[in-house]
Protein backbone atom coordinates (compact mmCIF):
# COMPACT_ATOMS: atom_id res chain seq x y z
CA UNK A 1 0.00 0.00 0.00
CA UNK A 2 1.28 3.31 -0.70
CA UNK A 3 2.06 5.38 1.96
CA UNK A 4 3.85 8.60 3.03
CA UNK A 5 7.61 7.60 3.19
CA UNK A 6 9.62 9.52 6.17
CA UNK A 7 12.23 11.44 4.45
CA UNK A 8 10.73 11.99 1.21
CA UNK A 9 11.11 15.28 0.62
CA UNK A 10 8.12 16.96 -2.27
CA UNK A 11 9.76 18.13 -5.51
CA UNK A 12 7.44 20.99 -5.68
CA UNK A 13 6.50 22.63 -2.21
CA UNK A 14 3.41 24.16 -1.90
CA UNK A 15 4.83 27.33 0.14
CA UNK A 16 7.10 28.22 -3.35
CA UNK A 17 3.78 28.14 -5.19
CA UNK A 18 2.12 30.99 -2.58
CA UNK A 19 2.64 34.51 -3.20
CA UNK A 20 5.85 35.78 -1.60
CA UNK A 21 4.22 37.64 1.46
CA UNK A 22 3.74 33.92 3.08
CA UNK A 23 7.45 32.51 2.07
CA UNK A 24 8.53 33.85 5.32
CA UNK A 25 5.38 33.00 7.47
CA UNK A 26 6.45 29.87 9.93
CA UNK A 27 2.55 28.55 10.40
CA UNK A 28 2.22 28.65 6.60
CA UNK A 29 5.56 26.98 6.12
CA UNK A 30 4.80 24.68 8.42
CA UNK A 31 0.65 24.05 7.21
CA UNK A 32 1.79 23.19 3.94
CA UNK A 33 4.65 21.43 4.96
CA UNK A 34 2.28 19.10 6.44
CA UNK A 35 0.92 18.92 3.18
CA UNK A 36 3.81 18.00 1.08
CA UNK A 37 4.58 15.05 3.52
CA UNK A 38 1.40 13.58 2.26
CA UNK A 39 1.31 14.73 -1.51
CA UNK A 40 5.32 13.76 -2.06
CA UNK A 41 3.95 9.80 -2.39
CA UNK A 42 2.12 11.17 -5.16
CA UNK A 43 4.57 13.25 -7.17
CA UNK A 44 7.05 10.35 -6.63
CA UNK A 45 4.54 7.85 -7.86
CA UNK A 46 3.30 9.92 -10.76
CA UNK A 47 7.15 10.45 -11.53
CA UNK A 48 7.84 6.82 -11.93
CA UNK A 49 4.11 5.76 -13.14
CA UNK A 50 5.73 4.09 -16.01
CA UNK A 51 7.21 1.44 -13.83
CA UNK A 52 3.91 1.01 -11.45
CA UNK A 53 2.41 -0.67 -14.85
CA UNK A 54 5.79 -2.50 -15.59
CA UNK A 55 5.12 -6.18 -13.86
CA UNK A 56 8.83 -6.28 -14.06
CA UNK A 57 9.40 -2.84 -12.17
CA UNK A 58 6.68 -2.75 -10.11
CA UNK A 59 6.76 -2.95 -6.10
CA UNK A 60 5.89 -5.68 -4.72
CA UNK A 61 2.71 -4.99 -3.49
CA UNK A 62 1.30 -3.47 -6.38
CA UNK A 63 1.94 -7.01 -8.39
CA UNK A 64 -1.73 -7.84 -7.06
CA UNK A 65 -3.32 -5.31 -8.74
CA UNK A 66 -1.84 -4.90 -11.73
CA UNK A 67 -2.26 -8.79 -12.23
CA UNK A 68 -5.95 -7.99 -11.69
CA UNK A 69 -6.06 -5.27 -13.95
CA UNK A 70 -5.04 -7.95 -17.04
CA UNK A 71 -7.59 -10.35 -15.77
CA UNK A 72 -5.59 -12.94 -13.78
CA UNK A 73 -4.78 -13.91 -10.09
CA UNK A 74 -1.48 -14.22 -8.76
CA UNK A 75 -0.55 -17.08 -5.85
CA UNK A 76 0.64 -15.74 -2.74
CA UNK A 77 2.92 -18.71 -2.47
CA UNK A 78 4.45 -18.03 -5.61
CA UNK A 79 8.14 -16.35 -5.91
CA UNK A 80 8.06 -13.02 -6.75
CA UNK A 81 9.90 -14.16 -10.11
CA UNK A 82 7.07 -16.27 -11.13
CA UNK A 83 4.66 -13.95 -10.29
CA UNK A 84 6.40 -10.96 -12.47
CA UNK A 85 7.02 -13.26 -15.35
CA UNK A 86 3.12 -14.67 -15.29
CA UNK A 87 1.46 -10.59 -15.22
CA UNK A 88 4.31 -10.19 -17.89
CA UNK A 89 3.60 -13.07 -20.17
CA UNK A 90 -0.49 -12.74 -19.85
CA UNK A 91 -1.14 -10.87 -22.92
CA UNK A 92 1.08 -13.49 -25.03
CA UNK A 93 -0.73 -16.42 -23.26
CA UNK A 94 -4.17 -14.58 -24.12
CA UNK A 95 -3.14 -14.70 -27.75
CA UNK A 96 -2.82 -18.67 -27.86
CA UNK A 97 -5.97 -18.78 -24.91
CA UNK A 98 -8.42 -22.11 -26.14
CA UNK A 99 -5.16 -24.04 -27.47
CA UNK A 100 -3.17 -26.64 -26.51
CA UNK A 101 -0.16 -24.31 -26.82
CA UNK A 102 -1.62 -21.83 -24.69
CA UNK A 103 -2.89 -24.03 -21.76
CA UNK A 104 0.54 -25.71 -21.82
CA UNK A 105 2.49 -21.92 -21.93
CA UNK A 106 0.11 -20.81 -19.02
CA UNK A 107 0.43 -23.86 -16.75
CA UNK A 108 4.24 -23.63 -17.23
CA UNK A 109 4.76 -20.46 -16.02
CA UNK A 110 1.68 -20.89 -13.11
CA UNK A 111 3.98 -24.14 -11.76
CA UNK A 112 6.93 -24.00 -12.40
CA UNK A 113 6.89 -27.38 -14.16
CA UNK A 114 6.68 -29.67 -16.88
CA UNK A 115 2.95 -30.03 -18.93
CA UNK A 116 1.89 -32.49 -20.86
CA UNK A 117 -1.71 -32.42 -22.35
CA UNK A 118 -3.14 -35.48 -24.29
CA UNK A 119 -6.55 -35.08 -25.96
CA UNK A 120 -8.87 -37.37 -27.29
CA UNK A 121 -10.09 -34.62 -30.53
CA UNK A 122 -8.46 -34.42 -33.87
CA UNK A 123 -9.34 -33.21 -37.66
CA UNK A 124 -8.10 -35.24 -40.37
CA UNK A 125 -8.86 -35.48 -43.79
CA UNK A 126 -8.70 -38.44 -45.87
CA UNK A 127 -8.86 -39.62 -49.75
CA UNK A 128 -10.97 -42.55 -49.23
CA UNK A 129 -14.20 -42.15 -48.71
CA UNK A 130 -15.96 -44.10 -45.18
CA UNK A 131 -12.67 -44.13 -43.60
CA UNK A 132 -13.26 -43.56 -39.16
CA UNK A 133 -12.92 -40.00 -38.05
CA UNK A 134 -9.70 -39.18 -35.83
CA UNK A 135 -10.26 -39.47 -32.18
CA UNK A 136 -12.61 -40.97 -29.82
CA UNK A 137 -16.15 -40.17 -29.57
CA UNK A 138 -16.43 -38.30 -26.08
CA UNK A 139 -13.86 -35.45 -26.09
CA UNK A 140 -11.94 -35.62 -23.45
CA UNK A 141 -8.26 -34.13 -22.27
CA UNK A 142 -5.82 -35.45 -19.55
CA UNK A 143 -3.11 -32.91 -18.38
CA UNK A 144 0.19 -33.88 -16.32
CA UNK A 145 1.86 -31.43 -14.75
CA UNK A 146 5.19 -32.90 -13.25
CA UNK A 147 6.71 -30.53 -10.89
CA UNK A 148 9.68 -30.70 -8.02
CA UNK A 149 7.28 -30.99 -4.88
CA UNK A 150 3.74 -31.71 -6.03
CA UNK A 151 2.23 -30.38 -2.53
CA UNK A 152 3.51 -26.78 -3.50
CA UNK A 153 0.54 -26.85 -6.09
CA UNK A 154 -2.74 -26.27 -5.65
CA UNK A 155 -4.50 -28.37 -7.97
CA UNK A 156 -8.02 -27.12 -7.33
CA UNK A 157 -6.25 -23.91 -8.96
CA UNK A 158 -4.99 -25.93 -12.18
CA UNK A 159 -7.88 -27.72 -12.49
CA UNK A 160 -9.97 -24.06 -12.83
CA UNK A 161 -7.31 -22.80 -15.14
CA UNK A 162 -7.71 -26.17 -17.33
CA UNK A 163 -11.70 -26.17 -17.29
CA UNK A 164 -11.41 -21.72 -18.31
CA UNK A 165 -9.49 -22.61 -21.09
CA UNK A 166 -11.25 -25.57 -22.72
CA UNK A 167 -14.30 -25.86 -24.30
CA UNK A 168 -17.14 -26.45 -22.12
CA UNK A 169 -18.42 -30.15 -23.25
CA UNK A 170 -14.70 -31.44 -23.08
CA UNK A 171 -14.14 -33.61 -20.02
CA UNK A 172 -10.71 -33.19 -18.66
CA UNK A 173 -8.74 -34.88 -15.93
CA UNK A 174 -5.75 -33.33 -14.16
CA UNK A 175 -3.12 -35.11 -12.30
CA UNK A 176 0.00 -33.47 -10.46
CA UNK A 177 2.93 -35.59 -10.43
CA UNK A 178 6.69 -35.24 -8.85
CA UNK A 179 8.90 -35.11 -11.62
CA UNK A 180 11.21 -37.55 -12.33
CA UNK A 181 15.09 -37.40 -12.50
CA UNK A 182 16.21 -39.31 -15.29
CA UNK A 183 19.96 -40.00 -16.47
CA UNK A 184 22.08 -36.92 -16.70
CA UNK A 185 19.60 -34.62 -14.92
CA UNK A 186 16.47 -33.74 -14.91
CA UNK A 187 14.11 -35.59 -17.24
CA UNK A 188 10.00 -35.68 -18.03
CA UNK A 189 7.98 -38.25 -15.96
Amino acid sequence: MRGTIDGLHSPVPIVSLLPGIYHDDLFTQEFTGGLDDVLAPVFTTLDCLDTYVDPWLAPEDFLEWLAGWVGVVIDEGWPLDRSRAFIANIAELYRWRGTIRGLTAELAIYTGGDVEIAESGGAAWSLTPGTDPPGDDQPRMAVRVSVDDPSTINEGTVDRMVAAAKPAHVVHVVEIAKRRKGKGGEGRS
